[in-house]
């Protein structure tokens, strides 16, 4: 793949390249580009990006686990709202990742948008600001 299909109908804001929902949903869809969820494993069990290339590193190891990433490939990071994809973003083109996107909003406006996620309502997440979130039907330990 071309580096300027991967870029193509992306936007710079905070110095890096981000996609809308919709162009990340696009790019996923026809172009199969894997979409890094950084969410912790906590948040993940609720909704997840119905797209048919994902995987899972959650921002607190993503650091220790950079070599399990091709930097390779093109992928697009995502996360609850936005803010730790950008966090991420930056481990990464720190460790030299430049094939890279930020999902712009995170899953929260991936569903605004409309984009299709995968929902398992027993994982349901309860809490009053999104950085508070936590499964509804377990108990705390």
């Amino acid at each position: 793949m071309m580096y300027e299909q991967f870029i193509e109908n992306g936007f710079q804001s905070s110095g890096f390249l981000n996609f809308t929902p919709r162009i990340a949903y696009q790019k996923a869809m026809e172009l199969e580009i894997p979409i890094l969820d950084v969410r912790e494993s906590n948040l993940i069990g609720y909704k997840r990006f119905a797209v048919p290339n994902i995987f899972y590193i959650p921002l607190s190891e993503l650091s220790l686990r950079l070599n399990d990433i091709s930097k390779d490939i093109p992928f697009i990071v995502a996360d609850s709202a936005g803010l730790r994809s950008r966090e991420a973003m930056e481990i990464l083109i720190e460790a030299g990742f430049t094939f890279i996107a930020n999902l712009a909003g995170g899953i929260v406006e991936w569903e605004r948008d409309g984009m299709p996620l995968n929902v398992n309502k027993q994982e349901q997440l309860d809490g009053s600001c999104m950085c508070q979130l936590q499964p509804r039907n377990k108990l705390n330990k």
